[in-house]
């Protein structure tokens, strides 16, 4: 089956949704996404998108939030631009039929998240990704161009080597045509064609065991472009997010939003003693990396499972006023958050590093964009700064959008591009196979590739994750197309990456901290 548009958005969150809108008006668009329109790292997203707008605040003080956050790798030019379309990308949210928190005078309730210096955080609620998410497919669905397919899996993006062709400079002459898509419940596959593509597929949190990312998760963009010879950068740089409810056995892991000590929850020890002021003077306002090796460090000395999260200090009636699902989410593990402290432990978050793109979310591979958590704009640094993610997602989905628009009339789609060829395989038989190097592939990213690593640690994790690989690559290149296979390939060329990127960083930066490198100092 053949479809061919001039836009094809791989992806459905903030990133994907909006390049889509920004373009509809232009020519035919078609979102893919692997599960419902709406099952996407966005509407994950509890606390909010950083933008100024008060007058106590300024870009430069964004800017030099965003550049502390990032430990010296941030691309100073790009976090002046991000910081600066920030209020613009707002006011398109709002008129999108975004809704924001209100004060009773009129103006927004702004908050304020660890690592900002004010006040600067949009939000709904403690839900604000989900109301973005469903203003904008809101829109989307009720787009006359824009075409949607769920219950599609994008398997690989074509270029010059479906056709055979040669060539001859690593990087600079690729090009994307489309992609090849499974339809998981014919499992028929699709040849999807298109003068742009917008790479969107959010981020790889299931790599490790403890997440707070939904299972699609899987860093299907980046393991994509690695494979189609694209470049990949900064994967070393993996956020855990300090506070996750803990809860084990469930999965995804509730996200307990850092806006919760924003508004002044206080850690403290399972024996109830506070203890970030030892790590940091902003105590439990530092930024993540900080927070989350402070609460690992504690939990190891101690040999506790877990923190807590106090907010039993604070105003009951504020606390249901703004974190009314997480209110509710505790309350249904009995925990009342308005008298008893939280459990908490870190969990992988989000992913700083991921396709490289310039200013203009343009890849290495000609007529490829990606935006959101599976690019790499040097935005983040080694660290991201809370809530810049979603400002990064709309920032470069509409940047991206302009230079798509002035340029995709003059692509052509080749006419000669083949079917996906499935000679000599089959349907495995076993999907205890599948499902046990998953397992195995997450238990070597969370015990040798976590919060604190080492040479040692990291060397082992290459050499348990090169037998899962082989055991795997074996498996796919006689199989049919699957999902759980796909993801499991994909995660591990994502967890390869990871491992590469941290052996080759030989100092301790932001999220990659080592014990065998001291700490770099600015």
């Amino acid at each position: 089956m053949k479809r061919e548009v001039d836009f094809l958005v791989i992806g459905s969150g903030l990133a994907g949704l909006s390049f889509a809108l920004k373009v509809a008006d232009f020519g035919k668009v078609l979102v893919v996404t692997k599960c419902s329109l709406d099952q996407t790292n966005t509407s994950y997203a509890q606390g909010g998108i950083a933008a100024v707008s008060d007058q106590r605040d300024s870009v430069d003080k964004h800017v030099a939030d965003t550049l502390d956050a990032g430990d010296g790798l941030c691309d100073e030019e790009v976090v002046r631009m991000v910081a600066g379309e920030a209020p613009a990308q707002i006011r398109q949210l709002i008129d999108w039929g975004a809704r924001f928190d209100m004060k009773g005078e009129g103006t927004y309730d702004l908050a304020r998240e660890g690592g900002h210096s004010e006040h600067r955080i949009f939000h709904h609620k403690d839900n604000t990704g989900f109301e973005i998410q469903r203003a904008l497919g809101e829109r989307v669905r009720n787009h006359p161009n824009i075409t949607i397919l769920e219950n599609h899996f994008a398997v690989d993006i074509i270029t010059q080597h479906h056709l055979g062709a040669l060539v001859k400079r690593y990087h600079t002459d690729i090009e994307c045509y489309g992609a090849y898509l499974l339809n998981i419940e014919t499992r028929r596959t699709v040849r999807a064609l298109a003068r742009v593509t917008f790479m969107a597929t959010g981020g790889t949190g299931n790599l490790y065991l403890t997440t707070t990312n939904p299972l699609v998760a899987t860093g299907d963009g980046v393991a994509m472009v690695y494979r189609a010879k694209g470049i990949v950068d900064n994967m070393e740089f993996v956020q855990f997010h300090p506070t996750s409810l803990y809860h084990p056995g469930e999965r995804p892991s509730f996200l307990i939003s850092e806006a919760l000590r924003g508004f002044g929850a206080v850690l403290r020890t399972m024996d109830g003693k506070e203890f970030m002021h030892k790590y940091d003077e902003r105590g439990s306002l530092a930024p993540r990396d900080i927070v989350s090796r402070a609460i690992d460090h504690e939990m190891k000395v101690r040999g506790d499972d877990h923190v807590y999260l106090d907010a039993t200090h604070l105003d009951p009636e504020g606390l249901r006023q703004h974190f009314p699902n997480i209110m509710d989410k505790c309350r249904s593990v009995g925990v009342d958050i308005t008298r008893e402290m939280i459990p908490v432990v870190p969990a992988a978050h989000y992913m700083c590093g991921g396709i490289k793109v310039d200013m203009d979310g343009c890849s290495s591979i000609n007529r490829l964009y990606a935006g959101g958590e599976t690019s790499c704009t040097g935005l983040h640094g080694a660290n991201r700064l809370a809530s810049n993610s979603l400002l990064e997602a709309i920032v470069y989905a509409d940047r991206a959008s302009r230079h798509a628009l002035a340029r995709f009339r003059a692509y052509e789609i080749p006419g000669n591009i083949p079917d996906w060829n499935t000679e000599g395989t089959a349907h495995p038989e076993e999907m205890v196979l599948i499902t046990q190097n998953y397992k195995e592939m997450q238990q070597i990213m969370s015990h040798y590739v976590g919060i604190v690593r080492s040479n040692l640690r990291l060397n082992r994790a290459m050499k348990r994750l090169q037998i899962i690989y082989d055991e795997t690559e074996e498996l796919y290149a006689k199989s049919t197309l699957s999902q759980p296979l796909c993801e499991l390939r994909n995660l591990i060329n994502v967890g390869y990456l990871v491992i590469k990127g941290a052996q080759s960083r030989k100092e301790s930066r932001g999220l990659h901290y080592t014990i065998d490198y001291p700490r770099h100092k600015p």
